[in-house]
């Protein structure tokens, strides 16, 4: 049986800037620059299940993550048939060279605007069909698969049209001043003793739309072209878990500050996630609940169990009152015998 495994990096930040070995200031996901940071990388099943993760100093290039966490994971459950699907950002030829040699089968974005001239020329020539794919055969065993999506190139064209706008509006003048740059970080230190002629390039506004819909992944595996990028846009089930684990979970801010205490915050976080997503595998299975595991969870926190001690002897009665029409609704739930038949079934 052919395993899945997705895996994306995000960065968790605390209420302070004060930093030492774990953390420290780095790229932030959540736009923080102010902060000291971690960076941690989380590796989850085909259906969204966490299934190891790991966490970085707050500097760490997020490219030399995720070797060994897959190292990790595959020696501990000596998993055998699998395939590593990561986005591009975490392609580099270090991380490629190293999946490869270790055997490892992988689905990973591309950026087609940075290969070879060859290559690109290729891209470029070929008729742009929405829900059609071309591959490229390269001498180390792997396909460039490059696909066309007209949504896709709408979208493209709609944010670059945009860009162009605010760059025609911001420099109607034709001249680029002081006040004009983007003062943050080191730009204080720069100095503009003319004003500087500035000019839209038309050539390379036409250049950029030639690439508008298109779409690249690169794989060594032998799986057809639609399914490898079915599984590569399956990457949302990384960036969910990341929405709701630093959402929904509180994952950040972090307010402790030795290392055991940051490590034991991220591993709750973890299991946490681990139970909301099984709470979202057992709604599933009663098919009359329509309703998400945040909704599940507030109507739950409604709910009153009354214990009561009787006068004579040790005897305690437990009684779960379901008393609104929404509590009704998730009563379900609360019945494990029935679950757990469901499970055999």
């Amino acid at each position: 049986m052919l395993t899945i495994v997705f895996y994306d990096v995000t960065s968790l930040y605390f209420e302070t800037g004060v930093q030492d070995e774990l953390r420290t200031n780095g790229f932030s996901k959540d736009g923080k620059t102010a902060e000291s940071q971690i960076i941690l990388g989380l590796l989850v099943s085909a259906d969204g299940y966490p299934l190891s993760y790991s966490i970085f100093n707050g500097a760490q290039y997020e490219g030399r993550t995720m070797i060994p966490i897959i190292d990790d994971f595959i020696q501990r459950f000596n998993i055998k048939d699998f395939v590593v699907v990561a986005d591009s950002g975490l392609l580099n030829k270090t991380n490629v060279d190293l999946l490869r040699q270790a055997g490892y089968k992988y689905i990973l974005g591309a950026r087609i605007k940075k290969e070879p001239s060859d290559i690109v020329d290729w891209i470029l020539a070929q008729e742009k069909v929405s829900g059609t794919y071309h591959e490229y055969a390269r001498k180390n065993g792997e396909r460039l698969i490059v696909g066309y999506s007209e949504q896709r190139a709408k979208k493209d064209a709609h944010n670059r049209e945009k860009g162009i706008e605010r760059l025609r509006k911001a420099y109607s003048s034709g001249v680029l001043t002081k006040a004009s740059i983007n003062r943050r970080g080191y730009n204080k230190f720069l100095t503009i003793s003319k004003d500087v002629q500035v000019v839209i390039n038309e050539e390379e506004i036409e250049n950029d739309s030639r690439w508008d819909g298109l779409k690249g992944y690169v794989t060594n595996t032998d799986l057809d072209a639609e399914q490898v990028v079915a599984q590569y846009h399956s990457l949302w089930y990384v960036e969910r878990a990341f929405r709701v684990t630093k959402g929904n979970l509180e994952a950040r801010p972090i307010f402790h500050f030795t290392e055991k205490r940051i490590e034991a915050h991220i591993c709750i976080c973890f299991i946490a996630y681990k139970v909301y997503k099984e709470l979202q595998r057992i709604i599933a299975l009663h098919g009359g609940i329509s309703l998400s595991v945040d909704k599940v969870i507030d109507i739950a926190k409604t709910i009153p169990t009354i214990k009561l001690n009787l006068p004579y002897g040790d005897a305690e009665r437990v009684k779960t009152l379901f008393l609104t029409d929404k509590h009704l609704q998730i009563k379900p739930l609360f019945d494990i015998k029935a679950i757990l038949d469901k499970e055999k079934n």
